[in-house]
């Protein structure tokens, strides 16, 4: 049968399934499996039984489950008052004073979480509360917070990082140290914006608190040193070449215990609370990345890439402007998907794509994931804007239109990574082992 009949009978069984709110997992399967069994003559059943296992087994796969457990630890410590507490002495100099609180803990909080959602949730927890107290704009306390979580998916140990390099077998460890200055790139221009926004709107920022003397700032600094001794711990040992990264995670989560128990944060509970987290988020992820294996297979049985990769090469478009085509489909599925499903739905079409303009696929999952940021602060199924509604007052659409100057903000860091590329190759090309 013409592929593109198949690709479209797919594509809008895909749809209705999703439409019916049947699990992810269970729809890239269903689709996989119809695809097979009625447009091939492939045994549907073995292959999905062979590639679902090997998908499974995946040793990159490893290192999931521990950066989960470790951020899912650190979420049930008194981490985020003591970064708010650690860093306003410093910021309170800045145009915009505590407000670059909310992106600089938001960074520092992605570096031990892997996770946008727990960075909303964990640092909203503590500086909304702390910034409505002082008399902050509300507008830029909750948009704010709402953009600079989003960094909780791009800086290392990244969640969704692990499945893109799964899902597109390339180097895990090169797609984290990748993220490194991209991410540093995203908090500067949110405090960027956060620095012009408050010199044009004076009236709505507080007057500053009084300023303390240098060591007593240093003193509400050392704070913060346990976690950025974690931070370097995991991050640095991949980076130098020491450890893969399911070995910095296993070391991270050693560290993420020892830091709960030593500051007496760790009880039974949080323990056990932190362990059925773990497990629930990583079996959700493991069936997803398997469905998205068995649908990647099918996809090959039915020769749909290579007729789109035909097709699109037809166009003769330039590598800017697929890339340009792909932000804007990135943009509108993330209306409808969360980021992970994105990553697995799209990357058996889109991969052999990319190679074939020539794409670097490590810059490209740095590129696809600063995309993947936009949907996290989109309506209708963006997470963040969920998670500020339940922990403010207002309404949806409001918190979408507060979080809207920080969605433009990362339109120009995506603008500023095509232009640029070296932004998220330049660390990967030094790298030791990877």
């Amino acid at each position: 049968m013409d592929p593109n009949i198949v690709s479209l009978v797919l594509i809008g069984l895909m749809l209705v399934l999703l439409a019916l709110g049947i699990w992810v997992a269970l729809a890239l399967t269903i689709v996989g499996f119809v695809g097979i069994a009625f447009f091939t003559s492939a045994p549907a059943g073995a292959i999905m039984a062979t590639t679902v296992w090997a998908q499974s087994w995946s040793w990159a796969l490893t290192a999931l489950p521990l950066f989960i457990w470790m951020g899912e630890i650190l979420y049930r410590t008194r981490l985020a008052a003591n970064m708010f507490s650690g860093l306003a002495p410093w910021m309170n100099g800045l145009p915009g004073q505590l407000l670059h609180v909310n992106v600089v803990s938001c960074g520092l909080f992605a570096a031990v979480s892997g996770s946008s959602a727990a960075t909303t949730a964990t640092i909203g927890k503590i500086t909304i509360p702390e910034l409505e107290k002082r008399d902050y704009d509300q507008r830029m306390i909750v948009g704010s917070l709402a953009g600079s979580a989003t960094l909780g998916f791009l800086i290392p140990p990244s969640i969704i990082l692990i499945v893109y390099g799964v899902a597109a077998e390339v180097s895990i460890s090169r797609l984290f140290i990748a993220g490194i200055l991209p991410g540093l790139m995203l908090m500067v221009l949110f405090m960027g914006y956060i620095m012009i926004w408050s010199l044009f709107h004076r009236d709505r920022i507080p007057a500053p608190e009084p300023r303390l003397p240098f060591f007593e700032r240093v003193r509400a600094t050392a704070r913060l040193f346990p976690m950025l001794g974690l931070i370097a711990l995991v991050i640095g040992s991949i980076y130098a070449g020491f450890a893969t990264p399911t070995e910095a995670a296993a070391v991270g989560v050693v560290g993420a215990l020892l830091l709960s128990a030593v500051s007496g944060m760790m009880s039974w509970r949080s323990f056990v609370d932190s362990v059925e987290g773990a497990t629930k988020t990583t079996c959700m992820i493991t069936l997803i990345l398997g469905g998205a294996a068995f649908l990647s297979v099918a996809m090959g049985f039915t020769g749909i890439p290579r007729t789109l990769s035909t097709l699109v090469g037809s166009f003769e478009l330039t590598q800017f402007q697929l890339l340009i085509a792909l932000t804007v489909l990135f943009a509108v599925m993330g209306c409808f998907l969360d980021g992970i499903s994105i990553v697995v739905l799209t990357a058996s079409v889109i991969m052999p794509m990319v190679q074939a303009a020539g794409i670097d696929l490590i810059w490209f999952g740095i590129y696809l994931v600063v995309v993947i940021e936009m949907s996290q602060i989109t309506p209708p199924v963006g997470i963040n804007l969920f998670i500020l509604q339940s922990m403010t007052r207002h309404d949806l659409l409001t918190v979408a239109k507060m979080a809207f100057p920080f969605f433009l903000v990362l339109v120009l860091a995506t603008l500023l990574l095509i232009l640029f590329p070296q932004i998220a190759t330049f660390l990967p090309s030094l790298m030791t082992r990877g």
